[in-house]
């Protein structure tokens, strides 16, 4: 699985799958009257974990999410919340915003992960009186009117504070709006079996060291600097160095041996200035770049970072290409392409990394649709790991497998936090790790990182931050292991 192993609890079901997994453990023997009381009596109890008793509107819509719901209520009412229920369909109140009168809290059990029709009608009239009411929102498998593949919002939705969904995680809960839209989540158990995974091709995870710390390279004892492989960055001209500099310290921090940055002479006396760690090779053109590729102890490439929209940039990008390194292309690596991208796009291989914003993604890509759809699509075109960034930064192979990474804070959206990633993903290629495994683990130590510095932070604080972000995964090998 390109370097990633499975990790039980960490699968991401589409709405397809969820479906498969019911379906599974309704022919193993379990009722789907059981999976309903089941999922039921665990939204009431989650609410009876945050909440004292107070006034709850059950909205109930027509199928098994309204049935859920139902349960909810009964379960509720049996130990004296007091309750209001109505459906659409019949059964309860009238299903009108007067429902809502005097609710202190409302479960939002109308539509599941299922809906792909924008909410029309009484159940649209009902969430948006809930809504402007700024009443809390409990979701019962997902707020309604997010699509649970896209996470895209269909129609009006009540933001949820809290989220209950059962088995298993689906893409709406990673991906943003329906992320932000559906608050805390709770994966609760209502009885289907772990085996009902065997029967689903799970393609799409959630990021996090389970599925590569296997593969990650901790030094072992009888490592040298030589043997922990050698980082090039293509650094950038006199007035926009930073971007390398950052990226090859990032790559440095992460585990390389050993990081060069390559510059134009023009450029050398600036980064020459700033660095300690880090190597300086003067390269006059794109023939002098060829020979500093020609090394083969060099062993991985980032380009992009500061570098410049330019022929000299395109120039270099191909030759990297040509050399078949692992490589890290981003930012001016791709827009350079951006006239022509099946230029570059006819050129990538399984170990390049490309790791654009949705900026830099639509100037090489045409796919349409939501953000995990799109980073599959552009990943089996191009051949290449494709990191889509963002709040939630999606990785996809050229084989369909995908992550969802789900921690980063918003603390990240600051100046030279892409460099940082890129040379992370980066210093972990130069020691031999895949490029799917890479950019996992270059997001959450990127993410950890900055959790580690909390406020105020900037993207020098994440180099220096790195540590303790490495020392965290460290314990966690250490309890995993023993």
């Amino acid at each position: 699985m390109n370097g990633i192993a499975k990790a039980p609890g960490a699968e991401i079901l589409s709405v397809a799958d969820a479906y498969t997994a019911d379906r599974a453990a309704q022919s193993s023997g379990v009722a789907l009257e059981s999976l309903i009381e089941a999922a039921g009596r665990s939204v009431a109890a989650t609410i009876r974990s945050r909440w004292s008793k107070r006034p709850v509107a059950v909205l109930c819509g027509p199928g098994n999410n309204g049935a859920d719901g139902l349960v909810t209520a009964r379960a509720l009412a049996a130990v004296g919340w007091p309750v209001r229920v109505g459906r659409i369909g019949g059964g309860g109140e009238a299903p009108t915003p007067a429902l809502l009168d005097d609710a202190a809290l409302v479960v939002d059990a109308l539509f599941g992960v299922g809906l792909s029709r924008p909410i029309a009608g009484p159940a649209a009239a009902l969430l948006d009186a809930a809504r402007t009411r700024g009443l809390p929102g409990i979701a019962v498998d997902v707020p309604s009117g997010v699509d649970g593949d896209s996470g895209e919002a269909r129609g009006p939705v009540l933001p949820a504070c809290l989220t209950v969904t059962f088995f298993r995680r689906k893409p709406a809960h990673l991906l943003e709006p329906g992320r932000g839209l559906c608050g805390e989540i709770v994966v609760a158990d209502i009885g289907i079996p772990a085996r009902a995974l065997d029967r689903i091709p799970v393609a799409t995870w959630a990021n996090g060291p389970a599925l590569w710390e296997s593969s990650f390279p901790w030094p072992g004892p009888g490592d040298h600097k030589h043997s922990r492989g050698h980082a090039v960055v293509m650094g950038g001209g006199p007035l926009t160095s930073g971007a390398g500099r950052l990226a090859a310290r990032s790559a440095l921090r992460v585990g390389a041996g050993l990081a060069t940055v390559a510059v134009m002479p023009e450029a050398a006396a600036v980064h020459a200035a700033q660095q300690t760690a880090v190597m300086i090779a003067n390269v006059l053109d794109t023939a002098a770049f060829h020979a500093l590729l020609a090394d083969r102890r060099r062993t991985a490439v980032l380009i992009g970072p500061g570098a410049g929209v330019s022929e000299g940039t395109r120039a270099r990008v191909l030759a990297i290409l040509d050399s078949k390194r692992p490589c890290v292309l981003d930012a001016d690596a791709l827009t350079v392409f951006q006239a022509d991208p099946d230029v570059l796009l006819d050129r990538l291989h399984g170990d390049c990394l490309l790791t654009p914003h949705e900026g830099e993604f639509a100037r090489l890509f045409a796919m349409q649709g939501d953000k995990l759809a799109r980073a599959r699509a552009a990943a089996r075109r191009s051949g290449a790991v494709v990191l889509l960034k963002g709040s939630d930064t999606v990785i996809a192979a050229p084989d369909g497998q995908a992550l969802i990474c789900e921690q980063a804070p918003a603390a990240l959206a600051t100046a030279g936090s892409g460099d940082v990633l890129a040379g992370l993903a980066l210093g972990l290629m130069a020691q031999g790790t895949g490029a799917m495994a890479a950019a996992g683990a270059a997001c959450w130590l990127h993410a950890a990182a900055a959790e580690a510095h909390g406020p105020g932070l900037i993207s020098e604080d994440l180099v220096e931050a790195l540590p303790t972000a490495l020392h965290r995964l460290r314990l966690r090998r250490k309890a995993d292991h023993g």
